[in-house]
């Protein structure tokens, strides 16, 4: 499995606006075991994104689909600053699907 821990800065007061484009509500992304979008209770403009993928390809693959490539690019101007905190290998946990709980 594959796991990325990111840190993004939103621009001055736009992090709400952020989370709306970058915590979508429903579909889902092939690959994907799970995907969290959380506020920095400490910055204001500070989120965090953790992700679990059944490989590092289906998460590049994540970043050919349409919505996400429009994501992208609707978020953009509103983040400051993206930090790649970590890559990962998630080896434990709950909630990740089938593949993750029978390794």
């Amino acid at each position: 499995m594959f796991g990325l821990i990111g840190r993004i800065t939103a621009m001055p007061g736009a992090r709400d606006a952020l989370i709306a484009i970058v915590a979508p509500s429903e579909g889902s992304m092939p690959g994907c075991l799970s995907y969290i979008v959380a506020r920095d209770l400490r910055d204001a403009d500070v989120l965090y994104v953790t992700e679990a993928w059944e490989t590092r390809e289906a998460h590049a693959g994540s970043l050919l689909l349409p919505e996400v490539r429009a994501a992208i690019a609707k978020g953009r101007p509103l983040i400051a600053r993206f930090e790649l905190i970590a890559e990962t290998e998630p080896v434990g946990g709950v909630g990740l699907g089938s593949d993750f709980d029978n390794p």
